[in-house]
């Protein structure tokens, strides 16, 4: 048996994934890194966008995150998400209809935490859509 990796996914809700992998691929603040058995330690945020998992040799699973932390050890990857949903139960529709009212809400902005609160929610909303698209 090939040597695998452990990657974990916890969301503020639950543990999502927990399982022995080949290989993931994680959105990180400063570019997607992957992540194989005896990886060197890494700590890094993620940013909105698709985690892939890789068995056999081709991506098992895609699950959207919202932004985190990652943790990376020479055994174990552990995400960090604020949010994390399987990129096949995103429902088009709704996320389109979210980024409408997060835009409208950026226009109706009446201070600056109200106006980052919007970016930020339009960011996540427009990666959510993307991740769609891939």
């Amino acid at each position: 048996m090939a040597e695998q990796v452990e990657f974990e996914l916890v969301s503020p809700e639950k543990l999502l994934l927990s399982e022995p992998v080949d290989m993931v691929v994680v959105p990180g603040g400063d570019g997607n890194f992957g992540v194989l058995p005896r990886h060197s330690p890494l700590i890094s945020t993620v940013r909105p966008g698709v985690i892939d998992v890789y068995n056999k040799g081709a991506v098992e699973k895609r699950i959207f995150v919202a932004g985190g932390f990652a943790e990376v050890t020479g055994e174990r990857c552990t995400v960090l998400a604020e949010e994390a949903v399987p990129v096949e139960e995103i429902d088009r529709a709704e996320t389109e209809q979210a980024l409408k009212d997060a835009r409208d809400d950026l226009t109706d902005a009446k201070n600056a935490a109200e106006k980052d609160a919007a970016e930020g929610q339009i960011k996540v909303l427009e990666a959510k859509l993307a991740a769609l698209k891939s």
